[in-house]
């Protein structure tokens, strides 16, 4: 447990309660014959367990209140209905083409920052950004703002691994499904056909079964590209792995087929968009493929979004749930005092 405020932290002086009490009883032994009500004075020396058990919620209200002060903040796991998108975009060189005015680049960021403005603020969005490597730009957040500074903050790189940002995207929606990206793009798994399988010596992942392509429905990966793969891992075998998942890949290309030609460039090939390997990655997950970059063609992503029951484990801070067990003890205590004594003590 951590706290917030930890100058707050008075909670030493909680053994004092017990001692305050004894004292009281003291002191009302010695007063209690210039009690002018015999009631009263009787209550007052009464034995058994319930003249303790009102005071006793009381000092329990005190302590809690006294916790709270400071603000604690506990690892705790709670239910947690989730919906995510994951932007990834691309940012290799050949997003630089500008048969999409003013740039592939350019038009990516402007249909992101649209979708962004259209989402349900209860949709958590993520970015990934790749290019011979995939990376998170900004996990998964309700943030806006820090999504639109991290989408404005890319800087292209060279090289594009398409295969990559998809794997990742995956990594971030099942970490339990233990996906370890750099050990399929560099161990020995990165020629296997299945990606999923361990690799040798090692323990098998978590196991996982199977579903219908785009069966889940509490997330979805949108994925802005001129689509040519140039390293990492296989585009269609990792678009396979998001379909035995249930995760939709909705794909909004980049360019024309030709357009890479006003660019004079040596690496021509390179630059133009792939059209057919991202009508097939939206195919194989059950995706939607749009030839533009307009916040209207990725507005059905999101509306049919549904969520994911979870249990997550977080940081919460317990201030409110101490407060309310301290007016609870504290309700109870005079409650308690009341029936049986006729007041509060």
């Amino acid at each position: 447990m951590q706290f917030l405020w930890p100058h707050n932290l008075v909670w030493m002086l909680l053994p004092l309660l017990p001692l305050a009490y004894l004292w009281l009883l003291r002191r009302r032994g010695k007063v209690a014959v210039r009690l002018s009500s015999l009631h009263i004075a009787r209550a007052a020396v009464r034995p058994g367990w319930r003249r303790h058990l009102p005071p006793a919620l009381v000092g329990l209200a005190l302590a809690l209140l006294l916790l709270a002060l400071a603000r604690p903040v506990a690892p705790i796991t709670l239910p947690w209905a989730r919906s995510t998108i994951l932007l990834a975009v691309d940012i290799s060189r050949s997003m630089r083409v500008e048969d999409v005015k003013p740039s592939r680049m350019v038009a990516a960021q402007e249909a992101a920052k649209a979708f962004l403005a259209e989402v349900p603020a209860r949709i958590e969005v993520g970015l990934i950004t790749f290019a011979g490597t995939a990376q998170v730009a900004q996990q998964a957040t309700a943030d806006r703002a820090a999504l639109v500074q991290a989408i404005d903050a890319v800087q292209m790189q060279f090289g594009t691994a398409l295969g990559n940002a998809i794997v990742l995207c995956l990594a971030e929606l099942f970490p339990e499904h233990g996906i370890d990206l750099a050990e399929m793009t560099f161990g020995t798994r990165r020629a296997a056909r299945s990606l999923d399988a361990p690799p040798p010596g090692r323990a098998p992942r978590a196991p996982f079964t199977p579903v219908r392509a785009g069966s889940f429905d509490a997330a979805a990966i949108i994925l802005l590209s001129d689509g040519r793969r140039t390293t990492g891992v296989d585009t269609l075998l990792a678009a396979q792995m998001a379909a035995e998942r249930g995760v939709r890949i909705h794909v909004v290309g980049l360019g024309t087929p030709d357009g890479h030609a006003a660019m004079g460039d040596e690496m021509a090939m390179f630059l133009q968009l792939d059209e057919p390997t991202l009508r097939k990655v939206a195919e194989i997950t059950g995706g939607e493929y749009h030839h533009a970059a307009t916040a209207e063609a990725l507005r059905g992503v999101y509306q049919t979004l549904g969520s994911q029951q979870q249990l997550r484990r977080r940081e919460t801070e317990l201030t409110a749930l101490l407060a309310a067990a301290a007016a609870l003890a504290l309700v109870a205590g005079a409650g308690l005092s009341l029936l049986w004594f006729g007041r509060v003590a």
